[in-house]
């Protein structure tokens, strides 16, 4: 047995906290009848729906996946593009959708999943994880632009929170860069913007790890099941981030 808001958002439908909400509104039947009680609890056999549309439960599976470039980070596209979901179509009978998003011409570490729930706790902003990215950039940085980096820089939807940054190497001859990001954030193109308000703009872009997850043993297009020690991991890991950080 579990409680319903975790089943919901273990099929995907949407997220545990807009569960909840939507059992507190009476838009969610079990066996036919309206439930606004949190703490019930639901077996295998019991028939739900949200907003009288029956869910589709499902094992909950999770997936760490190297995005190729010209990819969407989507489950579908109105313009017929290739979307990561296509990758698993026609491999497992599970219906997954990414964690948070890359950009079309970025590859690199994204997880997959059917469950809501742990999407939510992934995305949140109170559980941002660490993400390490490797940018190939136009021009070469000085130390002050770094430390505007390190500081946090402002653009137009805000500040971005302290990042941790390397320089890992520099070819003078060409006047490129490869810069090592991690950030914990998630806003919109946010390594990009950053490294454009610097005066470096991105030539090339991958997301090297996500939380302790790399890329070792996988290529571009390729993904690998999660196993249940490193999901728990995962979970343990936002957990403790946000301790960190509640705590600066």
């Amino acid at each position: 047995m579990e409680r319903l808001q975790k089943v919901i958002a273990q099929s995907g439908v949407t997220s545990r906290r807009k569960a909840e909400e939507l059992i507190r509104e009476g838009k969610v039947k079990v066996n036919g009848n309206v439930v606004t009680e949190l703490g019930t609890k639901v077996g295998t056999k019991d028939k739900i729906e949200v907003n009288e549309i029956q869910i589709q439960r499902e094992q909950p599976v999770y997936f760490l996946m190297y995005k190729p470039s010209g990819v969407i980070t989507a489950v579908s596209d109105d313009k017929g593009r290739k979307v990561v979901a296509d990758y698993f179509r026609d491999i497992i009978e599970q219906r997954v959708f990414p964690v948070g998003r890359l950009d079309y011409d970025t590859t690199g570490a994204i997880i997959m999943t059917n469950d809501g729930e742990f999407a939510n706790v992934l995305m949140h902003p109170r559980y941002q994880l660490d993400k390490v990215y490797i940018a190939k950039v136009k021009g070469i940085p000085s130390r002050e632009r770094i430390k505007q980096l390190e500081r946090g820089i402002r653009l137009e939807d805000g500040m971005t929170a302290p990042a941790k940054v390397k320089v890992t190497s520099i070819d003078k001859k060409k006047g490129t860069a490869i810069i090592e990001l991690t950030i914990h954030e998630g806003k919109n193109r946010q390594v990009k913007r950053m490294l454009e308000a610097i005066g470096t703009p991105v030539m090339k872009l991958k997301r090297e790890r996500y939380g302790y997850l790399d890329l070792k043993g996988l290529n571009p297009g390729e993904f690998r099941e999660l196993t249940p020690h490193e999901i728990k991991q995962l979970r343990n890991l936002a957990v403790t981030q946000t301790s960190k950080k509640s705590r600066r």
